[in-house]
């Protein structure tokens, strides 16, 4: 086993050059002079898309931040999921990128294919959440908090796969209704940050418990 440290260090560069690499999607329009304004509104799905993965990144960095939190020591299997985890989400950009293209074009059948690419990716991210959550709650050593892993488990345990049913659910919507499918989809990540505020109270209240019988 190994310190948790490096990892931390390592996850963190990786979140924070991924959410600066989202605002190099923005270019200056095209515009005459005097129509700058009409030129940027038309920019709106850019702004949009750009919105919507920043408060997606942000959420998902908040969740590893926290629960790695809760860790002491790593060891070959967590470097692993771990991994795979920040390369699920270094792939949110391409379509962060191609739902903004697609709603400027407004090309229903390239929107669709959009949606349902993003779709796909943010149910990676939570499939690779559900690793993590099962693997460190049979590796008990790794935690610092080994006899209230069972409470702590309790109220989070079946989030991430919650999370994969609405981005399931999201998929298959889209190829009915675009919209009903995006509704889905700001569902899911809504939903990653209600669930990120029971993984804290509940990271709080495992602490708080290993103080009281300290």
């Amino acid at each position: 086993m190994m310190k948790i440290d490096r990892m931390q260090a390592f996850s963190d560069g990786v979140y924070a050059i991924l959410i600066t690499i989202l605002v190099l999607d923005f270019r200056v329009p095209n515009y005459q002079n005097g129509y700058l304004l009409g030129a940027l509104l038309k920019q709106w799905p850019t702004m949009f898309a750009y919105l919507v993965s920043f408060l997606y990144i942000g959420t998902v960095w908040l969740f590893h931040h926290d629960f790695f939190q809760t860790l002491k020591y790593t060891n070959i299997g967590l470097n692993v999921i771990n991994l795979v985890m920040l390369f699920s989400v270094t792939l949110i950009d391409y379509p962060t990128a191609l739902v903004a293209n697609t709603l400027i074009s407004g090309v229903t059948t390239d929107m669709r294919v959009a949606f349902v690419y993003y779709d796909i990716i943010a149910l990676f991210i939570s499939l690779t959440f559900a690793w993590l959550y099962t693997y460190v709650r049979k590796h008990p050593e790794l935690t610092t908090m080994r006899n209230n892993q069972k409470h702590f488990y309790a109220a989070i345990k079946f989030d991430p796969v919650r999370s994969v049913s609405i981005y399931g659910l999201a998929i298959v919507a889209t190829f009915f209704s675009i919209w009903v499918g995006a509704f889905l989809l700001l569902t899911g990540i809504v939903y990653h940050f209600v669930a990120y505020l029971r993984l804290s109270y509940s990271m709080r209240r495992a602490l708080k418990d290993i103080k009281l019988e300290k």
